[in-house]
């Protein structure tokens, strides 16, 4: 029988300390509710600013007031021609306003030929984000992620990040969130590098018998274009052991991004009792040997998309 795809892609770093190096930046943050301009000087004084760790929410700290979401609407879906004053749609939690966060942090990894960006899971919302007193870019959607080049601001010793937030009133029908709620993840590379979300693996043609597997990997370089860089990629199992192999030379005409293909026989499927999971694990060379960066690993389940639950009862009813 043929199984449709099912593939889940989470990004992985296999990687060593001297090429690329990734950093949690969770503790010892600074918060504060007042909104001031001079929070992106990297000399604001800050003292007096609440001490907090990242992911944080600032509006789960209350106070819970059924005014904080009051909205004159009327819900045409009920019936309702007429606007009326509603309230407690999110919850009467505090989250609309500026909320202001800055971390004091060195960077040790980063030089010269390094690059760095920095990755945020989740900002609530319309952030704008500086570095050294310098804009470094905004994003204004609360539930995506987003990343930037911070490169030409980092430093490796005494950079202050400084992060602006901001929910409107009236922005969402239900409680969306305050603040840094998610990681933020600062990451130090070669100049030659395999980016944040370079990859992309999907697993086209699932069966029984074998799975293909296709990956694509983008590089960024400023070396010489006509230096000659190969790819090369093994899928491992949950026991790290080899089951499919590529390596694949990347020509001038491939707007460097390297495309692989891979075959699993009798793959093990993903299910919620048997949760199996696969590493595709990527190594940049040039010329022929030289490796570039750090390993670069994908995890990645390869299954069908109908999950086998064994069926429980609950007072002799078949329940789920």
């Amino acid at each position: 029988m043929k199984l449709f795809l099912m593939a889940i892609c989470l990004w992985a770093s296999v990687a060593t300390a001297q090429t690329r190096t990734e950093v949690l930046l969770e503790k010892n943050w600074k918060f504060s509710r007042t909104d001031n301009a001079g929070a992106v000087q990297p000399e604001f004084d800050d003292t007096q600013w609440q001490i907090v760790n990242i992911p944080h929410d600032w509006a789960i700290y209350g106070p819970f007031d059924g005014n904080a979401d009051v909205q004159n609407v009327a819900i045409v879906q009920d019936g309702e021609t007429k606007a009326s004053l509603k309230a407690g749609r999110t919850g009467g939690l505090p989250f609309i306003g500026v909320g202001w966060y800055r971390l004091r942090f060195d960077a040790p990894a980063f030089g010269k030929e390094k690059k760095a960006s920095i990755l945020f899971d989740g900002a609530m919302s319309n952030a704008r984000v500086y570095l050294n007193g310098q804009e470094v870019g905004g994003w204004s959607y609360g539930y995506n992620s987003f990343h930037f080049d911070i490169s030409p601001y980092l430093k490796e010793k005494n950079n202050v990040l400084a992060v602006r937030l901001e929910n409107y009133p009236e922005s969402s029908r239900w409680y969306p969130g305050a603040g840094l709620y998610r990681n933020v993840h600062l990451t130090i590379t070669d100049n030659e590098h395999i980016p944040v979300w370079g990859t992309q693996l999907t697993t086209p043609v699932v069966e029984r018998e074998y799975a293909k597997v296709k990956l694509k990997t983008k590089v960024e370089y400023t070396g010489e274009v006509s230096a000659k860089r190969s790819l090369v990629t093994e899928i491992k199992d949950k026991h790290q052991q080899v089951v499919s192999r590529s390596e694949t030379a990347l020509t001038p005409y491939d707007d460097r991004t390297f495309e692989q293909d891979f075959v699993v026989v009798k793959p093990r499927l993903w299910s919620p009792t048997t949760p199996e999971l696969y590493t595709a694990v990527s190594n940049l060379y040039v010329n022929g040997g030289r490796q570039l960066g750090a390993p670069y690993g994908n995890m990645f389940v390869v299954g069908n998309g109908e999950m086998d639950i064994p069926v429980k009862t609950c007072a002799g009813v078949p329940a789920r």
